[in-house]
């Protein structure tokens, strides 16, 4: 379904539309539609229930504007639950296609969906519905990276994005393993496995090899990300209480139009050189009051790998928790 709805001439852009089209962005996320603005009028096209959605908050929009109380962020995004709860029925519901009312998202494995189990994981899926950037924080097992994944995943299947890129460092734990056999593929392979094994969870092991071979998919080391930016894309970097300053500058530099970054890693597992600070620890620090940046931090609360490993993170206490 497509639709065109004409903007009113008496109503001004940027208080219905928000700073940058912000409006439209978060319209666009949470409903799963293609939406544009141009010579005055909105475009809309998508499925016919997520078409007719966005086209009641975009009339509701206009009506804040006219008013002088345009609609803020936490609003707009309270209106678009409203409208999904009540198309299905579901009290508690969380906008259309992204996400259903228990905030599962669609997966290409065929009938699974990837759910948040706790609060602090429904806190982060909210998160990255809200943000642009994202950083995800906690100890082993509370779901950072799998989520991460589950979220960037959910949105190439919709369309949000054109192409997933999921990154980490090369940084050896605390092991010094010498010269690894084979070219660079298979050198880097190691320290890439923890996203492949989330990824192929996800996907049909040939599915991930084709959207792979077709660069759909880029499972990389972070050092190959220097010089590039990428738009319209969905850009995880994991591991990266391992990143140094100028490494964590360099990757968050290569944000483009229509993208999304989801920053995941336990600051409790540096494994840098001693004197060496955590460019995670670092940005906490630099963009904790940026506007539009998310910030999550997840505890021994939100682990849901075995139940052991609540418990042997508790008995490492914050020192040194396993991995």
């Amino acid at each position: 379904m497509e639709l065109t709805i004409t903007l009113p001439a008496d109503t001004d852009p940027v208080a219905m539309l928000g700073p940058v089209e912000r409006n439209l962005k978060i319209i666009r996320e949470a409903l799963g539609v293609a939406i544009s603005a141009r010579n005055g009028a909105v475009r809309l096209s998508g499925d016919d229930a997520s078409v007719n959605q966005a086209a009641e908050v975009i009339h509701e929009l206009a009506q804040a504007a006219k008013k002088r109380k345009p609609m803020g962020k936490v609003e707009l995004l309270e209106h678009i639950h409203r409208l999904a709860a009540r198309a299905d029925d579901h009290p508690e519901g969380v906008p259309g296609r992204w996400a259903t009312s228990d905030m599962a998202m669609d997966v290409y494995a065929r009938g699974q969906r990837v759910s948040p189990k706790t609060v602090g994981q429904k806190r982060y899926i909210q998160a990255i519905l809200e943000h642009d950037l994202v950083f995800c924080s906690g100890p082993a097992g509370t779901g950072k990276t799998y989520l991460a994944v589950a979220a960037a995943v959910s949105m190439l299947k919709r369309s949000t994005v054109r192409k997933l890129i999921l990154a980490r460092p090369a940084v050896e734990a605390g092991e010094k393993l010498g010269f690894l056999p084979g070219d660079m593929q298979a050198k880097v392979n190691p320290y890439l496995r923890p996203l492949l094994d989330a990824l192929h969870d996800m996907m049909p092991f040939d599915q991930v090899q084709r959207f792979m071979h077709s660069d759909l998919i880029e499972v990389v080391p972070l050092a190959f990300m220097r010089g590039r930016t990428l738009n319209d894309a969905a850009i995880i970097l994991d591991e990266a209480q391992n990143t140094t300053r100028s490494q964590m500058l360099m990757f968050l530099t290569r944000m483009g139009h229509g993208s999304k970054m989801i920053v995941t890693g336990d600051t409790s597992q540096v494994d840098l050189e001693i004197g060496t600070e955590s460019g995670l620890i670092d940005a906490a620090r630099r963009l904790g009051r940026v506007p539009g940046v998310g910030f999550v931090t997840l505890d021994r609360q939100d682990i849901v790998r075995h139940s052991l490993v609540e418990r042997i993170v508790h008995a490492y206490g914050q020192d040194d928790p396993a991995g």
